[in-house]
């Protein structure tokens, strides 16, 4: 497979993430972590809009209600429609110096999430009633996740690490076990950052600094790779009616904007056939 991503959107993100397609409204939202901007593409009419400005949102996720729940700094969670902003969760004991960094609804309404900061971070299982449960800790840069479509596995990616693990995943408990590595990468061609599991079960990840999203056989073989302009590509989901349009985000990070590729901190969008499935919904405070 050889294909181009197009440039959707240029907002120039620092660090753009937590890419999610909105199946009811036919959207995506995306965020610019770094400067606590999210956004809005509308593919029916190519417009895209910044809808948001203040904390350092590190994730979203679509709750049953169709609202979005932003997971800012210090554990915190917020409900966002039509730009009412309310507070969900109010922190987590403990995360006063880290924020959220992206996160992922199970099938219960449950959500996993992820902290960083300038000290190793924590996994937690935020339940529907406000509950967090701490799952990992020491964790150098938590980052994506995504589960196995029999919903028997997820996966989780450190990016400090350079490793996607995988854990047994308990649907009825939420419990997550047996932590392994699935995939060890050589970071000096590039750090695992988001993924995203497609309809065939096969596992994409971006990679910063590595100009790439790569995808994955459920094995762990590498089977196809996407060739991206800028160099810091961070995640990636799939959208559009067909659930066969696959949006990246990218970043600009904290070097020279010269020396960061084609259009870097932009959002693609390529198509290569190959089918995604919709994010399940979060029932945080519902």
């Amino acid at each position: 497979m050889n294909a181009t991503p197009e440039l959707i959107a240029n907002h120039q993100c620092l660090c753009g993430e937590g890419p999610i397609w909105h199946p009811d409204e036919q959207r995506l939202y995306w965020l610019d972590i770094d400067t606590g901007r999210i956004f809005c593409y509308d593919p029916a009419t190519g417009e895209h809009q910044q809808i948001y400005q203040g904390l350092k949102i590190g994730g979203l996720t679509i709750q049953a209600d169709g609202s979005l729940a932003l997971y800012g700094p210090e554990g915190a969670v917020y409900g966002w429609r039509e730009g009412e902003i309310s507070t969900l969760l109010d922190g987590i004991a403990g995360e006063q110096s880290r924020r959220f960094n992206d996160c992922i609804a199970d099938p219960e309404g449950r959500v996993f999430a992820g902290t960083l900061g300038d000290t190793p971070g924590n996994l937690y299982r935020i339940d529907p009633d406000g509950t967090a449960t701490h799952i990992v800790g020491d964790v150098g840069c938590s980052n994506g996740m995504g589960f196995t479509p029999d919903l028997t596995g997820m996966y989780y990616v450190d990016s400090v690490a350079g490793v996607v693990y995988l854990f047994d995943y308990e649907r009825a408990s939420g419990a997550l076990s047996n932590q392994r590595t699935w995939i060890q990468v050589d970071t000096s061609a590039g750090i695992p950052d988001g993924m995203t599991v497609d309809a065939e079960g096969y596992v994409w990840v971006a990679f910063w600094d590595g100009n790439r999203v790569a995808r994955y056989d459920p094995e762990g073989h590498l089977v196809t790779t996407v060739t991206v302009p800028p160099k810091k590509a961070s995640c990636l989901i799939f959208g559009g009616n067909d659930m066969t349009d696959i949006y990246i985000t990218t970043a600009i990070g904290e070097g020279d904007p010269a020396q960061e590729g084609q259009d870097a901190g932009g959002l693609f969008r390529v198509s290569l056939g190959i089918r995604g499935v919709p994010e399940f919904r979060s029932r945080i405070g519902l």
